[in-house]
């Protein structure tokens, strides 16, 4: 009788040379949104995996994202990168923290 909090709908994955590290998550959003079917403003919650603040602001500004929606809580830089789960980490974190039909 358990009940999905979420469902996944697309993943994607995405690099660029070493010395633009701040800007590689944009490579992987925009493949995702189109895969979706979705603009950056349809999405209810951001999670920007970081080892570095410049990314999370670099990609905020690159693809007009409000910042009441990204890293809501924190992200690597203030959570930490658990060894080998900063994936599990972010998904867990934005399943519990969208609402109900977000």
């Amino acid at each position: 009788g358990a009940k999905p909090l979420a469902r996944i709908v697309g993943y994607a994955d995405g690099a660029t040379d070493p010395i633009d590290f701040p800007i590689a998550p944009r490579f992987s959003t925009e493949k995702l949104l189109k895969q979706v079917g979705m603009s950056a403003g349809e999405v209810d919650l951001w999670e920007i995996n970081e080892a570095f603040s410049v990314v999370v602001l670099a990609n905020m500004k690159l693809h007009e994202l409000d910042p009441d929606k990204v890293n809501i809580h924190g992200g690597a830089v203030s959570l930490g990168h658990p060894l080998g789960a900063s994936g599990t980490r972010i998904v867990n974190h934005l399943v519990f923290a969208l609402q109900p039909g977000q």
